[in-house]
């Protein structure tokens, strides 16, 4: 699965964005997979559930590929 993620502020801790995106109902469950060594940032390894996101950030777990974007704000 591919999907591209909008976020309205210049960024977003890992444990929150997994909330986002919906791989996992809980920050307890996040912490679990990202300190198990299971999500990948930019291709590498993140352990630390703290670490911020930014537009271009791509983000990897279990065969899920989430690229994240800066929310389009809306023209009138």
């Amino acid at each position: 699965m591919k999907q591209i993620v909008s976020i309205d502020s210049d960024h977003v801790k890992l444990d929150s964005f997994l909330k986002l995106v919906g791989v996992v109902m809980s920050g307890g469950e996040a912490k679990e997979i990202i300190q198990d060594g299971l999500v990948t940032v930019n291709g590498e390894v993140e352990k630390r559930r703290g670490r911020k996101l930014y537009r271009g950030d791509l983000i990897v777990f279990d065969e899920a590929y989430f690229f994240v974007i800066e929310k389009e704000e809306t023209r009138s």
